[in-house]
């Protein structure tokens, strides 16, 4: 919103932490304000097609938040590929509603953060429903990690 000062996320960490409260919370405005001001920014929201812009991914977000569901996550197997200017965050979010005792379920989630001169910014965030063994344990394993495929 013009006129409006977003705040300062020093780190793209701290800029994660606050996209998890504004979600948390179903507060669109501090939602947004973690977002790049850029119309390159993307969505992709479990099973939804892909939203791009500033304004498209505004209002995916404000029809999320519309459903008033208070949702609570728990991030797990968190992978970081940190850069000067950008970073990638990969991790599970299990997700629960809150005033139910298990989770719903999880989604993979890819979250990509660019440095502005106004600190850290999200560009992108892309979620997936995670396989169903990732689903039904939310205590992060110590596996033999599969081969690499190339895709």
């Amino acid at each position: 919103m013009p006129g409006v000062k977003k705040p300062l996320f020093p780190t793209a960490q701290d800029a994660e932490a606050a996209f998890y409260e504004a979600f948390t919370k179903c507060d669109l405005e501090a939602m947004m304000a973690v977002w790049a001001d850029d119309d390159d920014i993307y969505c992709v929201h479990p099973g939804g097609a892909r939203v791009t812009g500033v304004e498209r991914v505004r209002e995916s977000w404000r029809q999320i938040f519309a459903g008033g569901q208070t949702l609570r996550f728990q991030l797990r197997e968190s992978q970081y590929l940190q850069g000067m200017m950008l970073s990638v965050h990969s991790v599970y979010e299990h997700v629960a509603i809150a005033g139910e005792p298990h989770p719903r379920g999880a989604a993979i989630a890819t979250n990509v953060y660019q440095r502005t001169e106004r600190g850290w910014r999200m560009i992108a965030h892309h979620a997936s429903p995670a396989p169903a063994s990732a689903s039904a344990d939310p205590e992060p394993r110590r596996a033999t990690p599969p081969p690499k495929t190339l895709h």
